[in-house]
């Protein structure tokens, strides 16, 4: 069943003001890509101001085009180019003139790579850190086919999140993602960080396409058994009508439902949930405010990790 008409909660601002604009023109300056402007992202402009807390903009990593093709994404697939070796310093620049205090870094699928670019991603942080190691990085990483080596590349770089999406239940991973994902080999990817390091981790599920309420209250369940710190849940909207259909628009309140249980019932440390909520959607704001709400900073909250 699907529902061509989008309902009022749905209906967004499109992004402006003088700091969107400077952002836009340091993009172009460094010919970077972000995946706020490849994804058609509706909360630019609002992730972007840091109106009320640090500013987040999301860089796209090692090209805009794809090696997979998943239903959901609006993404390019096909024709990708050899890596920029100049580009991680360029991120680095780029952060650094915009003023971000919070950086969310994710890329491409590139199973073309040996290791699938996860080198590259690593490199990208630590010029990111060496320049100023108090900016907060968030990384959203691919499955790296499952490889626990390029996984830990990434580890060994030290960002402050490592983000990766499982972004649906495990019944309709195909055929929301490419045949070439799959929901255990998402969960090794963040049970890997988990158990190999003190970093946060994340994940984020879209709603609306086909899920039922048991499917995705055992997502939950299963991302709180292997040690998933993070969980947002969002509205999927299909992008152009050559891609999944959006089975159902889910109502606000359904959001609340979620982000209570994800915290109240599992004890995640936060829980974005909302029918405009996107795996990046302000996450420097309430990153930084889940750990004011427990009283720690970045380092203390590291340590009581390592000590449980």
């Amino acid at each position: 069943m699907s529902r061509s008409r989008k309902p009022d909660w749905l209906k967004m601002r499109p992004p402006s003001g003088e700091r969107f604009t400077d952002i836009k023109r340091t993009l172009r300056e460094y010919d970077l890509h972000t995946v706020c402007e490849e994804a058609s992202c509706p909360n630019m402009g609002d992730c972007w101001s840091g109106r009320n807390g640090p500013g987040t903009a999301t860089f796209m990593l090692m090209g805009d085009r794809c090696s997979r093709g998943c239903n959901f994404c609006d993404v390019k697939t096909g024709g990708m180019e050899p890596l920029d070796p100049d580009e991680p310093a360029n991120v680095a620049s780029a952060v650094a003139e915009i003023g971000l205090d919070y950086v969310v870094l994710t890329s491409v699928d590139r199973d073309d790579l040996e290791d699938g670019g996860a080198a590259h991603f690593a490199q990208t942080i630590r010029e990111i850190k060496e320049r100023d190691a108090s900016i907060l990085v968030e990384v959203l990483i691919p499955d790296f086919q499952g490889d626990p080596d390029d996984v830990r590349k990434i580890i060994d770089a030290e960002p402050d999140v490592i983000a990766h999406n499982v972004e649906t239940v495990e019944r309709l991973q195909w055929p929301v993602r490419d045949r070439r994902a799959n929901y255990e080999q998402s969960l090794s990817v963040l049970e890997q960080v988990h158990e190999e390091s003190d970093i946060y981790t994340k994940t984020s599920l879209m709603l609306g396409v086909g899920e039922y309420d048991h499917e995705v209250y055992q997502t939950v369940s299963d991302l709180h058994e292997i040690g998933v710190d993070i969980v947002t849940f969002g509205q999927y909207l299909q992008p152009s009508r050559s891609h999944l259909e959006v089975f159902d628009y889910v109502h606000p309140d359904t959001f609340d439902v979620w982000k209570r249980v994800a915290e109240e019932e599992f004890g995640f440390l936060y829980c974005a949930s909302g029918p405009m909520v996107r795996s990046s959607f302000k996450a420097g704001e309430f990153f930084v405010e889940a750990l004011l709400r427990e009283g720690k900073s970045v380092e203390e909250a590291r340590e009581a990790a390592n000590a449980a």
